[in-house]
């Protein structure tokens, strides 16, 4: 069985309150602050945090400079395994760090091929927002994310310290051929 069959990304919901303050609690106890998909401010309750993250998505109540985004939770059964932010195009600021996708595995299921199936399955959605060229950034130093991106088409198309994220940056593009495997 591919594990594309397993997985699946959908959009966040109500209905996985728990699931998804099990994910953050994670990534918190293991010392990583932020992930896709965690865009809790103080005094959120959670139905206010998806309903952010609806309004991100049709371009409405964005912060300045933001552009509108596409939040995905990626799932096994109902197990909250990761999730991924589409940005619709972009910016001077996500050229040089963050790119059109980014994306986070739960710290506990890393290293078991999701990121490169979550990767490709957001390459799908954003070929259906009509994104046709994908920017996908990385931090040199994670090895582990530069193969996700290779694996589905990532071409290397520059290094460089980022400002923004004061490390040194590699940003693949990615062409999401129409039917592509990705893998």
């Amino acid at each position: 069985m591919k594990m594309t069959e397993e997985l699946r990304l959908i959009d966040p919901t109500e209905g996985l309150r728990e699931e998804y303050l099990d994910y953050i609690e994670e990534f918190r106890q293991a010392g990583e602050v932020e992930a896709p998909g965690s865009g809790w401010h103080a005094g959120d309750t959670f139905e206010s945090l998806i309903g952010r993250i609806r309004d991100y998505a049709r371009g409405r109540n964005l912060p300045e400079g933001w552009v509108p985004d596409s939040t995905y939770w990626l799932l096994r059964s109902s197990r909250l395994i990761g999730a991924c932010d589409i940005r619709h195009r972009l910016t001077e600021a996500l050229t040089d760090f963050g790119g059109h996708i980014g994306y986070a595995i739960r710290p506990r299921e890393r290293g078991k091929g999701y990121g490169t199936t979550m990767l490709e399955l957001a390459l799908e959605k954003a070929r259906d927002l009509g994104i046709s060229r994908v920017l996908v950034t990385c931090d040199k130093r994670n090895i582990a994310s530069a193969r996700v991106i290779q694996k589905n088409g990532g071409v290397l198309d520059s290094e460089s310290h980022s400002q923004r994220a004061g490390r040194v940056t590699q940003r693949y593009w990615i062409e999401p051929a129409e039917g592509s495997e990705g893998t």
